[in-house]
């Protein structure tokens, strides 16, 4: 069976509200594209209707699968999704958008060209960022340049939500991962990067939309404590496969 050329992964953690026009969105996209599209909602431990809601869709969407992660942790669905997608290229997209559904075609290669790793970034100057308030903006740009410092140096924007991956280099990336919370995103980098995959960035246009599940204050010092956690791995050689299939 010939796989699909991409695959849309979305992490879903009580998100009954903020799914339904998401994933509208995206069924108009997929419709709209001559290529062929898997589409996975990964819904993990939450305490509402979310995997109902999602569920729902099916039936117009027979594209669409639905998992049941019953452990909470945005890292860990993520993992989960993009392991159980079959498509040649896997991007993983907040449940929000706020990056417009469409953008998802900066992410598919055209004309024979292909990457190992395309993050969506905030910060390349063909970027743009719409209605932030100027604290959140600040706060992103502290935690980059603390990435940039400790495990990624030359990244302009590691914590956007929309990162696409190979297939093959999925495969080899996301069973390394350890970290199930908001700093996955910054270990499966270092994860490729460490075992010689190449990272582009990928300017959007991204809306600031409220309702982060993120605390600003607890979940910084998690991740911070991350990033620490992340380095030391990647010095003892951690994140380094003995073998790699390119």
């Amino acid at each position: 069976m010939t796989p699909p050329l991409l695959s849309i992964i979305i992490p879903a953690h009580n998100e009954e509200e903020r799914l339904p026009p998401s994933l509208l969105q995206v069924k108009e996209f997929v419709n709209a594209q001559s290529y062929e599209i898997e589409v996975i909602v990964v819904e993990n431990g939450s305490h509402d209707r979310t995997f109902e809601v999602a569920s729902s869709f099916i039936a117009e969407m027979p594209y669409l699968r639905v998992i049941n992660e019953k452990m909470p942790g945005k890292g860990l669905a993520v993992r989960t999704g993009i392991l159980a997608a079959t498509g040649i290229y896997r991007i993983f997209c907040d449940a929000d958008f706020s990056m417009p559904v469409a953008e998802i075609n900066k992410f598919v290669p055209t004309n024979g060209q292909t990457y190992d790793v395309a993050i969506a970034s905030r910060e390349l100057p063909e970027s743009k960022r719409v209605n932030e308030p100027e604290y959140r903006h600040l706060i992103g740009r502290i935690f980059n340049s603390m990435v940039r410092f400790t495990v990624l140096p030359g990244l302009q924007d590691t914590q956007c939500g929309f990162k696409a991956f190979r297939g093959e280099v999925a495969d080899q990336v996301f069973p390394i991962q350890t970290l199930v919370g908001w700093s996955f995103d910054a270990e499966v980098l270092v994860i490729a990067r460490q075992n010689g995959y190449k990272i582009e960035e990928v300017p959007i246009t991204w809306y600031y939309k409220p309702g982060t599940r993120l605390n600003i204050v607890r979940d910084s010092i998690r991740m911070a404590l991350d990033l620490l956690t992340i380095r030391r791995n990647a010095r003892r050689g951690y994140y380094v496969r003995s073998q790699k299939t390119l």
